[in-house]
């Protein structure tokens, strides 16, 4: 008995399953302008995304020319993100609001360009090619519309990102210091220092920049002991000024 109700019940599902499909494939095939407008909206208000967007992309040619295209096609762009398509979702929104500049949705497209691109920033250790262009286009969005109430969650995105980077340089000239590839270390903690002047690790950086200029004249041919030694106290008397307080007062001293 429970076999039968069992299989009665996963025919069901399937016929319901069938149904729906099909009454989308009628829709999808149906020709008619206004029923696939209407549908793909109601697909899209239905959270039912990968559909919407099937049938918006059958009407978009039929509304070229027409006041209905921009919803459309902001609605459109959307389909992208909540698929998590970002790289798609950036291009629609991004040519959203040059195809329509003077919409009242531009704003919103723009902040939504940018956050798909922040969508796609990755763990600190990958590529940041999409954090960087996340963080250029936060900043173009927040020069265009200075008063939004959108600028303080692009700020609060674009310091988020910055830390991601700064974490990525100081892991990276880490990695050189532990490789004691010491001048490499320098250089790019020197450049961390000049990138993000605003760094919460700037003692420990200044520390390490020291001991890494140390560690390079001490390793170095006895011709550029000299002058790489005059450098090491150079850096030294910097940080001692800046941090009289510091743990590592008395090491670097």
């Amino acid at each position: 008995m429970k076999r039968q109700f069992a299989i009665i019940l996963f025919l069901v599902v399937v016929v319901l399953g069938s149904g729906c499909k099909s009454s989308f494939e009628k829709v999808r095939a149906s020709g008619d302008t206004g029923l696939i407008y209407k549908k793909a909206y109601e697909y899209f208000e239905q959270e039912e995304y990968q559909r919407a967007q099937t049938l918006f992309e059958l009407v978009i040619p039929a509304y070229r020319g027409k006041a209905e295209l921009e919803d459309i096609y902001f609605t459109y762009a959307y389909t992208y993100y909540h698929l998590g398509k970002y790289i798609m979702a950036n291009y629609y929104f991004k040519n959203f609001t040059t195809t329509f500049p003077n919409s009242s949705k531009k704003e919103e497209a723009m902040f939504m360009a940018a956050y798909s691109n922040y969508q796609l920033s990755p763990s600190f250790r990958l590529d940041q090619t999409y954090t960087l262009k996340a963080i250029d286009e936060f900043q173009t969005f927040v020069n265009t519309y200075p008063s939004s109430e959108r600028v303080a969650e692009c700020n609060r995105l674009i310091d988020q990102m910055r830390l991601k980077l700064e974490r990525k340089a100081f892991e990276e000239a880490k990695l050189y210091y532990d490789l004691r590839q010491y001048q490499a270390a320098t250089v790019t903690f020197e450049n961390l220092l000049k990138d993000f002047p605003e760094t919460t690790r700037a003692e420990e950086v200044r520390y390490l920049i020291v001991k890494s200029a140390f560690l390079l004249a001490q390793n170095s041919i006895y011709e550029k002991q000299e002058e790489r030694f005059k450098q090491v106290v150079s850096y030294a008397n910097d940080f001692l000024k800046k941090y009289t307080k510091s743990d590592f007062y008395q090491e670097v001293n």
